[in-house]
């Protein structure tokens, strides 16, 4: 049998197993807005609704749910899901994990402090003798991840982040720039924390799936889909929508881990 078609039976088996038993492909992911985020008992957010109406086109039924980001990946590594949304793509994941060659999106690390307390960081030695929040299970790159200069301070939330910065129990947050301003503008913050010049690091974020039978084809169908509708005027609209984020593709960017100005 070629191979292309045992692949195709694969897919369809799960497919119509899901179906038989009445069961959705069970994603899970952390409120990432503006990517992905509950507005009132109403789940959205640019990565969220170009998922959805991705496998809606491919007929696939989705169950979401809304985790911690540790929980998330511990709900894959059980096997208590079958995917998870907004995932940067790394190597140690890629035997649990099934990564389409289209990203969803891109994230630009930064860091952001409080007016009062000022540290406009513009390259990781300038961190040193700092504490910086972060968010557990979030990869920022290795050398954020392990420098030795400054500490690492992990919080439950975005939300919880910003407001030690502003009582003064760390000196700085790191989170996506759009994340970041988000956060801010929903706290009312505008006028009390601002963003250092530094990009930390840029990674592309994914919807990932468990291995197993009929998903790589799956993820193959899904990311030919989600490439044809960034072309579409519905997906420029749906940018426009979260701040005009623009249509991210895999020949236009690799990950990469750089600071800005960095000599």
């Amino acid at each position: 049998m070629p191979v292309i078609l045992k692949l195709l039976t694969a897919a369809l088996f799960t497919l119509l197993s899901l179906a038989a038993y009445g069961e959705k492909l069970r994603i899970v992911t952390e409120p990432w807005a503006p990517y992905v985020y509950d507005e009132q008992g109403t789940m959205q957010g640019l990565d969220y609704e170009a998922t959805v109406i991705v496998f809606q086109r491919l007929g696939v039924e989705v169950q979401w749910q809304f985790l911690p980001w540790k929980r998330c990946l511990a709900m894959l590594e059980q096997g208590h899901a079958d995917g998870v949304l907004d995932i940067f793509h790394n190597h140690e994941r890629e035997a649990l994990l099934l990564y389409p060659s289209e990203p969803l999106s891109e994230v630009e690390f930064v860091l952001f402090y409080a007016n009062d307390r000022r540290h406009p960081v513009q390259h990781l030695k300038d961190l040193q003798g700092l504490s910086v929040g972060t968010s557990p299970g979030y990869l920022y790159g290795t050398p954020f991840s392990e420098s030795s200069l400054f500490t690492r301070e992990p919080a439950p939330s975005h939300e919880a982040n910003f407001g030690k910065l502003l009582l003064g129990r760390i000196d700085l947050v790191i989170t996506d720039r759009r994340v970041g301003q988000h956060v801010i503008k929903t706290m009312a913050l505008e006028d009390k924390v601002s963003q250092a010049p530094l990009v930390v690091s840029r990674q592309q974020q994914y919807l990932a799936v468990r291995r197993g039978a009929g998903m790589d084809l799956l993820v193959q169908r899904f990311a030919a889909e989600l490439k044809r509708f960034k072309q579409e005027p519905a997906y420029a609209k749906l940018s426009a929508k979260y701040g005009g984020i623009p249509a991210i593709t895999a020949s236009e960017r690799t990950v990469e881990q750089q600071e800005s100005g960095a000599p």
